[in-house]
């Protein structure tokens, strides 16, 4: 294959996108580039179809070290498992191009998007995602693309196209992924520093049009050097049983979805599956004039085509104005109740629950020492607020593994911080590590939403300082031709065979996080400003209930919570505290109890539940880095006898010489007769030579 190239300007750099060199055997193979970053993408498809009910797509997000000029750290020197961000950029990949696959297309797909290079201010995410897209659209694989991405910020009031780290991590109050094809929206993920609905909007659309030289770029990428499109026909439905189908499961299934209760409801949807199932197989069976219909795979045809009823019933319920399947209108937030401080240990602690969702959220607090060290590829940088989120198998009435956490954990997770991130207190004015967990106890919708709600309602539990409750919702669509109908906080069923999912969080100020994510080809303007508008409403209302029970950080942390008190010293007497060996501070942190950390800048943190340790500790501190002053008067412990007088101990570290004519007004014939070693005498400075040696005296302290 020859090679084939297309650049095309992109915000504040060009991409570059190269395929023909390089990795010839994959289905589709394309080097993406902008600037410095470098991203290899391929898609591999299998021609033969598996045996699996589902479509098998898969995505791969390698990062390599010498992508940044590095070797990997650790005794094997290569790189090892996914890292989180690696994890997320994999489901940014996903989200936006599964959509796009046809209905009924089983064969297994594999893309794998490899950091070659890496400009640590340009992220590889988007050109991975984009390299993705055109990767897809000249593997002839069955694929409705070209998808565009792009990365939008918000500086100083205006809208900028992929801007750099620097930026993001600066002036733009902005970092929004949009992702779409040329006609529609397919996926958003974002976090604002409370934006209006408004300018969140204005910011998605930015990006999709924006987006669309990407399109342009794929296309003339495709028409050069793309390959014959796979003839695959989706396989050609059994009308007879369709029809046979609709008419058994039609009612039962329409009277099942009156119940609002979702154990009651599952139950009797599981019931009615597996009867109707035996029936029609046993049925359809006899009746087929080939050993065809009889096959092993009737049953599994029987009952997609029974859970394709139930997705268009309860679709057709919402779209003639009906109430949806737990008896709400469009726009009602499920009951809520809230309960804090549950824990009696925890630093801080919130039960949230919203409808059949629950979330238990514990806070902990603890110190720089607890920060975690993040070893990206555009350098190491340590992370002082983690958030956790854990979706246990009985939290669905469900058995299954329990271990390390999954790639939906790590997404729902990440969402979570990113709503939460903008109303948290700089360590400036609260020198904490901070780690939220939450567990989802009980889960019937966005679960994730309400770890927002429910993380909020820790910290301040816990005493944190944040300047807002930040509250989510989860805000669903069933749409058909041009009828269509927004739902706000979508429970489980309605996330499955609807057609959206858009979580917004956000304080009562503005929007702090959104995402979304569509299984049609796309929504318009109309409907995502439609979804904005109830999804405030409802986080106004839910912040509403959040502020009964707490409306504000406690005053007060808990008693088992660290206190860390600051104090600054000369960077010069850094070495004093340390001691040789780390032997000085470490007989602090022993003696006292407290942990103590130390900055380059002088900058000391001391931590612990006991404030006096903590002050102790300070005051020992201020004794190890204060200068002998001349005319001060000190209380000193004799640590050493000599013929021509005493050596007293003033300050850590620091003896002066009281000689022996000035031990008492009257003439002393020896030392010892005054003084033995450990005696606690009060001394005044008189000297501090240039060599810094100290001369005192005992007889021009007052009192002597």
């Amino acid at each position: 294959m020859n090679r084939v190239i297309k650049t095309f300007a992109y915000g504040q750099h060009s991409v570059r996108l190269e395929t023909g060199a390089i990795a010839r055997q994959a289905d589709g193979a394309v080097i993406a580039s902008m600037g410095d970053t470098v991203v290899m993408v391929t898609v591999v498809a299998r021609k033969e179809k598996g045996d699996l009910d589902f479509f098998p797509l898969t995505v791969e997000y390698e990062e390599r070290t010498y992508a940044a000029g590095k070797i990997p750290g650790g005794f094997f020197k290569r790189e090892g498992r996914p890292s989180e961000n690696a994890i997320l950029t994999c489901r940014l990949i996903d989200r936006p191009i599964r959509p796009l696959f046809p209905k009924k297309f089983m064969n297994e797909v594999q893309i794998i998007a490899t950091v070659l290079s890496i400009d640590p201010q340009i992220n590889p995410d988007i050109l991975a995602l984009i390299g993705a897209s055109a990767a897809l659209q000249i593997s002839g694989v069955p694929f409705n693309g070209p998808v565009g991405a792009a990365r939008v910020g918000f500086i100083n009031g205006e809208y900028v196209l992929n801007p750099s780290l620097a930026q993001l991590q600066g002036p733009s109050n902005l970092d929004l992924v949009v992702a779409g094809t040329e006609s529609a929206v397919l996926m958003v993920e974002s976090e604002a520093n409370c934006l209006s609905e408004e300018e969140m909007l204005g910011a998605v659309m930015f990006g999709h049009a924006q987006s669309q030289a990407v399109i342009n770029a794929v296309k003339e990428l495709a028409a050069d050097a793309g390959k014959p499109r796979w003839d695959w026909q989706a396989p050609a439905p059994d009308t007879a049983m369709v029809k046979r189908v609709a008419q058994a499961a039609g009612p039962r299934i329409t009277e099942a979805y009156q119940i609002a209760d979702k154990t009651e409801r599952n139950n009797s949807l599981a019931e009615i599956r597996g009867r109707l199932t035996d029936e029609l197989a046993a049925e359809l069976s006899a009746a087929a004039t080939n050993s065809s219909a009889a096959d092993n795979a009737l049953p599994a045809a029987i009952g997609d085509e029974i859970k394709a009823v139930e997705k268009e019933i309860m679709r057709a319920r919402v779209l003639a104005g009906q109430p949806r399947i737990d008896g709400r209108d469009t726009e009602t937030v499920r009951p809520i109740s809230i309960e804090t401080g549950m824990l009696p240990r925890a630093h801080g602690s919130a039960l949230f629950t919203r409808g059949e969702t629950q979330a238990l959220a514990v806070v902990t607090l603890g110190t720089d020492r607890d920060a975690q060290m993040i070893d990206a590829l555009q350098g190491e940088y340590r992370d002082n607020f983690m958030l956790h989120y854990n979706f246990p198998p009985y939290c669905v009435g469900e058995t299954g593994r329990v271990g390390s956490p999954k790639r939906r954990e790590i997404g729902h997770g990440r969402l979570a911080r990113r709503a939460l991130r903008a109303v948290l207190p700089g360590v400036d004015n609260f020198p904490y590590t901070i780690r939220v967990v939450s567990e989802i106890t009980e889960s019937n919708g966005s679960s994730s939403m309400a770890t927002v709600c429910g993380a909020s309602l820790a910290l301040m539990d816990a005493g944190v300082s944040t300047s807002a409750a930040v509250a989510g919702v989860a805000m669903g669509l069933i749409k058909s031709g041009d009828k269509y109908a927004v739902l706000t906080d979508i429970i489980g069923a309605e996330d499955h065979l609807g057609d959206m999912d858009f979580k917004v969080a956000g304080t009562r100020d503005g929007v702090t996080a959104l995402q979304m994510d569509i299984k049609i080809d796309g929504i318009t303007r109309e409907i995502m400003a439609q979804a904005l508008t109830q999804a405030k409403s409802a986080r106004l209302h839910i912040l509403e209930q959040m502020a009964r029970v707490i409306d504000r950080p406690r005053a007060d942390m808990s008693d088992y919570a660290p206190r860390i008190l600051t104090m600054k010293i000369d960077p010069e007497k850094i070495r004093d505290v340390i001691g040789k060996g780390g032997a000085v501070v470490r007989a602090l942190c022993e003696e006292t109890g407290a942990r103590i950390d130390i900055d380059d800048d002088g900058t000391i943190k001391i931590a612990s539940t006991d404030n006096a340790a903590a002050r102790d500790a300070i005051r020992r501190i201020e004794q190890i880095t204060a200068e002998v002053e001349v005319d001060a008067v000190y209380d000193g412990k004799v640590v050493r006898l000599m013929e021509f007088g005493a050596f007293v101990n003033i300050l850590p570290g620091r003896d002066g010489l009281v000689h022996i004519s000035q031990i008492s007004q009257q003439r002393v014939k020896s030392v010892n007769d005054l003084l033995s070693i450990g005696d606690q005498v009060k001394v005044k400075v008189l000297e501090v030579d240039k060599q810094g040696r100290i001369r005192l005296s005992m007889k021009a302290a007052p009192g002597d």
